[in-house]
């Protein structure tokens, strides 16, 4: 069974009323084949993360790994420069292996519900974190955009906290689709599917 750790704030570690983190629950029961850790931490921004770096995910030595921040970073009560956060990003993807991480640009949010964020600064964060995508040869998925383009984007940020970052079921429902359709990609594209198929061959 091929590993693959999700690396991140709240947005990763969320539960949602769901008994385990609801990201990687819902990416288990999409596809069984393969064992998803979460790696996530409340209020994390990518300065703090690196200190957990090398236990959470290096020394786990996944097959593949999903990197997702920005949310905190952007926060101008948590603020990490775009600068530095660029650099840590890139420092994650570079230490994986471009080859086995997919970066992902944090949603928008509700501004309404949001004092300390914007959705003209999360969207500079999450340009950043295509940037390095490009400069790295990682794996990307343009969350942001592919959220905040959705009619009722404000709806899908309802969560139980309904405070217009933490979002419900639904925006979980939209990224655990989007990180299967990439893993599909990487599968026929770097030999996972082989190496997944010589795992289950072995028992």
């Amino acid at each position: 069974m091929l590993e693959i750790i999700c690396f991140g704030d709240s947005i990763t570690a969320r539960k949602e009323g769901n008994p385990s983190p609801i990201l990687t629950h819902k990416l288990t029961s999409k596809m069984p084949n393969y064992e998803f850790i979460n790696a996530g931490v409340s209020g994390n921004t990518t300065e703090q993360a690196m200190f957990r770096f090398n236990k959470d995910v290096l020394s786990k030595r996944p097959d593949a790994v999903t990197v997702l921040f920005g949310a905190n970073d952007s926060a101008t009560h948590k603020f990490v420069d775009l600068e530095t956060f660029k650099r840590n990003i890139s420092l994650f993807a570079k230490q994986v292996g471009q080859k086995k991480t997919i970066l992902i640009s944090p949603a928008p949010v509700d501004e309404s519900l949001q004092p300390n964020r914007t959705n003209e600064r999360m969207e500079q964060y999450a340009q950043a974190v295509q940037e390095v995508a490009e400069e790295t040869g990682s794996y990307f998925i343009d969350f942001f955009h592919i959220f905040y383009s959705k009619p009722n984007y404000r709806e899908l940020l309802v969560g139980e906290k309904n405070d217009g970052l933490h979002f419900g079921e639904a925006g979980y429902e939209l990224l655990s689709d989007l990180i299967v359709q990439k893993v599909e990609e990487m599968e026929i594209e770097d030999g996972f599917f082989k190496k997944l198929v010589d795992r289950l061959m072995r028992g």
